[in-house]
């Protein structure tokens, strides 16, 4: 009998051997892939901006959307990172968010992977999170077959193709099943929400007289955050229709505003508009006028600086992430302080107090005015992209020019979101301490989020506030 024992060990010796062979042979199809460039990542946020414009989704819940996509997407990076480097120097660029983000899972990479690129399966895995996240999701189906078709004619292999499919759909599963446990399921269950009656409250504002948007949205789990009155701010102006209190001189700083309003002031209030809800009466009819949400144009911007300082993939896709995860726990901090101050907006007070046929250049969001949502995550997104572009980062905002308005040119990103800020107070939606003490938010919620992802320690001095020209 001894003398198989030389016979089975060679048989065995030689299927390892085939076994070894064939996994070689499946990193070499994947080491021959073609490399994708980070502006692939801009396209997939674009493809996710178009379908939220056609589903008129949200601000905060389209932060959601981008947040979760984005985080599978790096995931995928951080597992190819940590594989090919050792854990030395600054390999934990790339770690996963399992103990960095609340209830953030261990996920772990498929055991049987074909070759596979994990850049496509970065891009693919954002992908298959927007399918079943968004609304319309199903409508990205041509996209990324579109991607895939692309990249077969570019090199990709079927089986690259194939196993970069199988990673993604394996990643993403668990993103989405970590995103079932946030909480936002549970937010339709809570009673329809009632605007208060008492003096100086918010109230819907024509022409949609549209419910309020989210208002239990600080009951979602943030990412980064302890709790969402983490950075919770100071109380605002208090309501009074006096003319010598403080409220009313807020009141006649926005109509005085608004009735003198320079053209430079208009172009910057009708950039930073981002309103999913905007309405536009034709005399006959009331007409819906599609715009991308606040958090799209911030990514926008991330996309622009990405691929002004020429980022590879994986960087790119950690910067993304980032400014992501900045914007959903800046909305979730905003709508928290939103719906317990719950203070009337200028369009509802000044026709009231001051001057009955007076109008507001942008359109009233459907939400209570304090803090100025675009303020805080703007703040937020600037502090974010700082950390890793510099403070005197210029770049050139095109991200509204597929909307019919021209570019804007800033000199850091801290300009861009004051000019954002205040865009709220020149388009007569916000009064100015809802602007400034948004600002003072984002910017703890920014340092937050880098001080999270990158263990560094916060900035000694902010970021002055927004301040109104003389």
């Amino acid at each position: 009998m001894n003398k198989f024992i030389p016979l089975f060990v060679g048989i065995v010796l030689m299927c390892s051997c085939q076994q070894a062979a064939k996994q070689e042979d499946k990193q070499k199809q994947a080491a021959k892939a073609p490399e994708l460039n980070s502006q692939t990542i801009s396209n997939v946020i674009g493809q996710m901006t178009d379908l939220m414009v056609h589903d008129v989704t949200n601000p905060p819940l389209a932060a959601r959307f981008f947040s979760y996509a984005c985080l599978a997407g790096y995931e995928i990076i951080a597992q190819e990172k940590s594989v090919q480097q050792p854990v030395s120097q600054k390999e934990v660029e790339y770690q996963s968010m399992h103990g960095i983000l609340n209830e953030y899972p261990l996920i772990e990479k498929p055991k049987e992977i074909n070759a596979y690129s994990y850049q496509l399966a970065s891009l693919l895995a954002m992908i298959e999170t927007a399918k079943q996240m968004q609304p319309s999701g199903t409508l990205l189906e041509a996209y990324e077959q579109k991607l895939l078709d692309s990249c077969k004619n570019n090199g990709f292999t079927q089986e690259v193709l194939d196993g970069s499919l199988q990673y993604a759909r394996h990643v993403s599963g668990q993103i989405l099943t970590y995103a079932k446990k946030d909480q936002y399921n549970k937010i339709s269950n809570f009673p329809r929400y009632t605007p208060s009656s008492a003096e100086g409250s918010w109230y819907p504002t024509p022409p949609g007289f549209f419910a309020p948007v989210e208002p239990y949205f600080n009951t979602v789990r943030a990412f980064t955050l302890d709790s969402c009155t983490q950075f919770k701010p100071e109380p605002p102006v208090v309501f009074s229709s006096t003319k010598n209190s403080a409220f009313y001189k807020l009141m006649q700083e926005c109509y005085k505003e608004g009735i003198h309003l320079s053209k430079e002031h208009q172009e910057i209030a009708a950039f930073w508009d981002c309103n999913p809800f905007a309405l536009q009466d034709n005399g006959h009819m009331l007409v819906g006028m599609k715009k991308i949400s606040p958090g799209a144009h911030w990514l926008g911007i991330t996309g622009i600086a990405c691929q002004q300082a020429n980022l590879d993939f994986a960087r790119t896709m950690k910067i993304h992430t980032a400014v992501a995860l900045g914007l959903m726990d800046g909305f979730i901090s905003c709508w928290d302080e939103k719906f317990r101050s719950n203070r009337i907006r200028p369009e509802t007070a000044i026709r009231k107090y001051i001057d009955h046929s007076w109008k507001p250049l942008l359109q009233t969001p459907p939400f209570p005015e304090y803090l100025s949502g675009h303020s805080t995550i703007s703040s937020a997104s600037a502090v974010i992209l700082t950390h890793y572009f510099g403070d005197n980062f210029s770049y050139t905002d095109t991200v509204e020019e597929r909307y019919g308005l021209p570019a804007r040119k800033f000199s850091s990103f801290q300009e861009a979101a004051i000019e954002a800020g205040l865009s709220r107070f020149y388009g007569g939606i916000h009064f100015m301490d809802a602007i400034d003490n948004g600002r003072k938010q984002g910017l703890q919620v920014g340092e937050w989020v880098v001080n999270k992802l990158e263990n560094t320690q916060p900035a000694t001095k902010p970021a002055g506030l927004a301040t109104v020209e003389p």
